[in-house]
């Protein structure tokens, strides 16, 4: 019968939207990490003026894009990097997705993707596009990989493996050393996804690269970071035989970051005060947001990254939880078995809104 695309998570909340949208003021939307704080006028200005949209742009990015990238990795994280090891990328969920494909077309003896069993759930829907198998890692109570947990067999056909810190959606930091040095010890490349690092609550920010190049690629986003999701513009970057294989095979495919939006990142990565103020926002946010919960006896940890809260369910029943919060806040969260069949009694909530929409919820809830 060929392959049947799943249902896509957020289109499974319809009709918690519609119970959401009908309250005075309509749905707060939480479900989603879609940032809807404006991006610095600076990156605006530079994506409206640069004049690049005539020509084809580099698809490993400009040289400008290249260096602002690789001096933000030296600033922001520390780690002194060769532009010539970092390339552009369509925003990073494409490259999430298409990564096992094209490893598989480089290991073609291999078949399989290891992802936290609590995760983004693109890890796993890469895997089945490329007609991989898709096999869950074991995560602990504060959701870091257990690499002990892995099967040997399974490492021994691995394409890759995947880490997210800070991890969406329960904001768990992993010991980036030691999964580096597992995955040369088993062979294993380690693709790092490193989006919410400028988010990092618990400690400095970090990333795999501080560990060597050697077998290993970090992914960062523009998304989160500058408000950007809308222009899909990220960079990936680390062991220069991978990085290069990767930026080959995606000039021949086409994929390219469109010019202006290679300016405006430019300017993003260039600038740290805008990040720093948006790190204000969500802090205050998390801070707001768990509160509201707990006056109504949902008690929740604040994460120890990023900006979603990783909500434990009454009775272990998330939809039951989501669907109160829509019928009586109007707000819509995320059922965690979006994220995983291991995440099913946990709600997730992106408290992207501005602080005015979530006391609103709280007033709906009778607690604000």
């Amino acid at each position: 019968m060929g392959f049947t695309p799943p249902p896509y998570p957020y289109d499974r909340l319809a009709e918690l939207r519609r119970s959401a949208d009908a309250h005075d003021g309509g749905c707060v939307d939480l479900s989603v990490g879609t940032p809807t704080d404006p991006p610095a006028a600076v990156v605006v200005r530079a994506l409206a003026e640069s004049g690049a949209e005539r020509g084809y742009p580099p698809s490993v990015g400009t040289p400008a894009y290249r260096d602002a990238a690789a001096g933000w990795l030296r600033r922001r994280l520390g780690v002194d990097l060769d532009p010539a090891h970092l390339a552009a990328c369509v925003g990073t969920k494409e490259l999430v997705a298409g990564v096992p494909h094209w490893l598989r077309l480089r290991s073609p003896d291999r078949d399989t993707v290891l992802y936290p069993e609590v995760s983004y759930p693109t890890y796993e829907m890469g895997a089945l596009l490329a007609g991989a198998r898709a096999v869950p890692v074991r995560v602990d109570e504060r959701f870091r990989l257990d690499l002990s947990s892995v099967d040997p067999a399974d490492a021994a056909r691995a394409l890759c493996l995947w880490v997210n810190t800070p991890g969406n959606p329960a904001g768990g930091l992993d010991d980036l050393g030691a999964v580096a040095a597992w995955g040369r010890a088993q062979g294993v490349p380690v693709f790092s996804d490193e989006c919410y690092v400028e988010f990092t609550w618990d400690g400095p920010p970090r990333t795999i690269l501080e560990h060597g190049l050697d077998g290993v690629v970090a992914v960062h986003s523009l998304s989160k970071r500058s408000n950007l999701a809308g222009a899909r513009a990220g960079f990936y970057a680390g062991d220069p035989e991978l990085v290069g294989y990767l930026a080959e095979l995606r000039k021949h495919a086409g994929f390219m970051v469109p010019g202006p939006v290679q300016a405006a990142a430019v300017a993003a990565w260039d600038d740290d005060r805008h990040v720093d103020e948006q790190r204000d926002r969500y802090r205050r946010r998390l801070e707001l947001f768990a509160g509201i919960l707990a006056a109504v006896s949902i008690d929740v940890p604040l994460p120890a990254g990023g900006f979603y809260l990783w909500a434990p369910a009454p009775s272990g029943d998330a939809w039951g939880l989501a669907r109160r919060l829509a019928t009586e806040g109007g707000a819509l969260v995320s059922p965690g078995d979006f994220y995983g069949a291991a995440g099913a009694g946990h709600v997730r909530v992106a408290v992207v809104q501005p602080e005015e929409r979530l006391r609103l919820v709280g007033r709906r809830l009778g607690c604000g």
